[in-house]
Protein backbone atom coordinates (compact mmCIF):
# COMPACT_ATOMS: atom_id res chain seq x y z
CA UNK A 1 0.00 0.00 0.00
CA UNK A 2 1.28 3.53 -0.59
CA UNK A 3 2.00 6.35 1.82
CA UNK A 4 -1.39 7.99 2.98
CA UNK A 5 0.72 11.11 2.72
CA UNK A 6 1.68 10.94 -0.68
CA UNK A 7 0.25 13.67 -3.31
CA UNK A 8 -1.21 13.53 -6.32
CA UNK A 9 0.11 15.38 -9.03
CA UNK A 10 1.15 15.52 -12.39
CA UNK A 11 4.34 14.86 -11.58
CA UNK A 12 3.86 11.62 -10.15
CA UNK A 13 2.11 10.33 -12.85
CA UNK A 14 4.63 8.17 -14.63
CA UNK A 15 6.87 7.19 -11.65
CA UNK A 16 8.45 4.32 -10.22
CA UNK A 17 6.13 2.60 -7.53
CA UNK A 18 7.72 2.53 -3.96
CA UNK A 19 6.67 -0.83 -3.83
CA UNK A 20 7.65 -2.23 -7.27
CA UNK A 21 10.78 -0.70 -7.17
CA UNK A 22 12.77 -4.08 -6.40
CA UNK A 23 11.31 -5.50 -9.74
CA UNK A 24 12.39 -2.44 -11.86
CA UNK A 25 8.77 -2.42 -13.35
CA UNK A 26 7.60 0.76 -15.02
CA UNK A 27 3.64 1.49 -13.66
CA UNK A 28 1.39 3.90 -12.92
CA UNK A 29 1.06 4.06 -9.22
CA UNK A 30 -2.39 5.77 -8.94
CA UNK A 31 -4.08 3.79 -11.39
CA UNK A 32 -7.46 3.48 -9.66
CA UNK A 33 -7.37 6.96 -8.42
CA UNK A 34 -6.51 8.51 -11.30
CA UNK A 35 -9.22 6.74 -13.87
CA UNK A 36 -6.50 6.03 -16.72
CA UNK A 37 -6.23 2.81 -16.26
CA UNK A 38 -6.82 0.40 -19.07
CA UNK A 39 -7.76 -2.79 -17.38
CA UNK A 40 -11.54 -4.52 -16.85
CA UNK A 41 -13.37 -1.50 -15.95
CA UNK A 42 -11.72 1.42 -16.86
CA UNK A 43 -11.25 2.74 -20.52
CA UNK A 44 -14.11 4.05 -22.93
CA UNK A 45 -17.89 3.67 -23.08
CA UNK A 46 -18.93 2.01 -25.98
CA UNK A 47 -21.52 4.86 -26.29
CA UNK A 48 -18.37 7.00 -26.62
CA UNK A 49 -16.76 4.49 -28.62
CA UNK A 50 -19.61 4.66 -30.88
CA UNK A 51 -19.99 7.88 -30.75
CA UNK A 52 -16.31 8.88 -31.97
CA UNK A 53 -16.68 6.47 -34.89
CA UNK A 54 -19.91 7.76 -36.16
CA UNK A 55 -18.75 11.55 -35.96
CA UNK A 56 -15.36 10.38 -37.90
CA UNK A 57 -18.11 8.51 -40.29
CA UNK A 58 -20.01 11.29 -40.64
CA UNK A 59 -17.32 13.85 -41.53
CA UNK A 60 -15.72 10.81 -44.26
CA UNK A 61 -18.96 10.51 -45.96
CA UNK A 62 -19.50 14.18 -46.01
CA UNK A 63 -16.46 14.86 -47.62
CA UNK A 64 -16.98 11.94 -50.30
CA UNK A 65 -20.32 13.63 -51.26
CA UNK A 66 -19.17 17.09 -51.99
CA UNK A 67 -16.34 15.45 -53.60
CA UNK A 68 -18.57 13.47 -55.58
CA UNK A 69 -21.18 16.47 -55.97
CA UNK A 70 -19.01 19.22 -57.13
CA UNK A 71 -15.89 17.79 -58.61
CA UNK A 72 -15.83 17.73 -62.46
CA UNK A 73 -16.11 14.21 -63.97
CA UNK A 74 -12.57 14.94 -65.84
CA UNK A 75 -10.51 15.42 -62.26
CA UNK A 76 -12.03 12.21 -60.90
CA UNK A 77 -10.95 10.38 -64.15
CA UNK A 78 -7.44 11.76 -63.94
CA UNK A 79 -6.96 10.58 -60.20
CA UNK A 80 -8.69 6.88 -61.49
CA UNK A 81 -12.20 7.23 -60.27
CA UNK A 82 -14.16 6.19 -63.14
CA UNK A 83 -17.27 4.52 -61.65
CA UNK A 84 -19.38 6.88 -59.51
CA UNK A 85 -23.49 7.39 -59.15
CA UNK A 86 -25.57 9.65 -61.77
CA UNK A 87 -24.94 12.94 -60.22
CA UNK A 88 -29.03 13.75 -60.49
CA UNK A 89 -28.72 11.83 -56.90
CA UNK A 90 -26.65 14.76 -55.67
CA UNK A 91 -29.80 17.20 -55.85
CA UNK A 92 -32.18 14.49 -55.99
CA UNK A 93 -31.33 12.80 -52.72
CA UNK A 94 -31.41 15.72 -50.48
CA UNK A 95 -34.23 17.22 -51.79
CA UNK A 96 -35.92 13.95 -51.23
CA UNK A 97 -35.13 13.80 -47.49
CA UNK A 98 -36.43 17.29 -47.06
CA UNK A 99 -39.49 16.60 -48.24
CA UNK A 100 -39.67 13.81 -46.47
CA UNK A 101 -38.93 15.05 -43.24
CA UNK A 102 -41.24 18.61 -44.32
CA UNK A 103 -44.37 16.04 -44.73
CA UNK A 104 -43.26 13.63 -41.58
CA UNK A 105 -43.66 17.26 -39.77
CA UNK A 106 -47.18 18.11 -41.41
CA UNK A 107 -48.32 14.43 -40.64
CA UNK A 108 -47.28 14.59 -37.10
CA UNK A 109 -49.07 17.71 -36.03
CA UNK A 110 -52.19 16.54 -38.23
CA UNK A 111 -52.16 13.76 -35.79
CA UNK A 112 -51.97 15.57 -33.09
CA UNK A 113 -54.80 17.58 -34.74
CA UNK A 114 -57.09 14.59 -35.05
CA UNK A 115 -56.15 13.50 -31.07
CA UNK A 116 -56.84 16.72 -29.86
CA UNK A 117 -60.80 17.37 -29.05
CA UNK A 118 -62.40 19.90 -29.83
CA UNK A 119 -63.09 23.09 -27.48
CA UNK A 120 -67.02 22.38 -26.64
CA UNK A 121 -65.66 18.78 -25.22
CA UNK A 122 -66.16 19.07 -21.44
CA UNK A 123 -62.86 16.61 -21.67
CA UNK A 124 -60.92 19.79 -22.12
CA UNK A 125 -61.74 20.84 -18.68
CA UNK A 126 -62.78 17.82 -16.68
CA UNK A 127 -60.57 14.46 -16.59
CA UNK A 128 -60.23 11.67 -14.30
CA UNK A 129 -57.56 13.38 -11.96
CA UNK A 130 -60.29 16.96 -11.52
CA UNK A 131 -60.73 17.47 -8.15
CA UNK A 132 -63.21 19.80 -6.30
CA UNK A 133 -61.74 22.99 -4.21
CA UNK A 134 -62.30 21.26 -0.24
CA UNK A 135 -64.08 24.25 1.86
CA UNK A 136 -62.33 24.54 5.20
CA UNK A 137 -63.65 26.79 8.08
CA UNK A 138 -60.57 27.60 10.41
CA UNK A 139 -60.62 29.57 13.72
CA UNK A 140 -58.44 31.77 14.79
CA UNK A 141 -54.91 33.17 12.49
CA UNK A 142 -54.24 30.33 11.52
CA UNK A 143 -54.74 29.00 8.00
CA UNK A 144 -53.95 25.59 6.70
CA UNK A 145 -52.33 25.11 3.30
CA UNK A 146 -55.26 24.21 0.89
CA UNK A 147 -55.05 20.83 -1.19
CA UNK A 148 -54.13 20.84 -4.87
CA UNK A 149 -57.32 20.94 -6.77
CA UNK A 150 -59.12 22.63 -9.76
CA UNK A 151 -60.87 26.21 -10.13
CA UNK A 152 -63.58 25.60 -11.87
CA UNK A 153 -64.43 27.77 -14.96
CA UNK A 154 -66.82 30.13 -13.26
CA UNK A 155 -64.04 31.46 -10.81
CA UNK A 156 -61.89 31.81 -13.88
CA UNK A 157 -64.77 34.06 -15.96
CA UNK A 158 -65.72 35.55 -12.65
CA UNK A 159 -61.97 36.98 -12.45
CA UNK A 160 -60.93 37.54 -15.82
CA UNK A 161 -64.33 39.16 -17.07
CA UNK A 162 -65.82 40.73 -13.61
CA UNK A 163 -63.95 44.44 -14.40
CA UNK A 164 -65.47 44.20 -17.67
CA UNK A 165 -69.08 43.77 -15.80
CA UNK A 166 -68.87 46.13 -13.83
CA UNK A 167 -67.62 49.38 -16.52
CA UNK A 168 -71.19 48.22 -18.78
Amino acid sequence: MEDPRSVNSPRRTLSFSRNRRATGSFTYPDDKASGFGVSGEHGPKPSEVYGFVGSISTVVATVIFLVWAYVPENWLHSVGIFYYPSRYWALAVPAYLMVTVVLAIGFYIGLNFMATPPPTSFSTMFDEFSREPLSSVCDGDEQPIEPISDIGINKINNIMFNKFNQLS
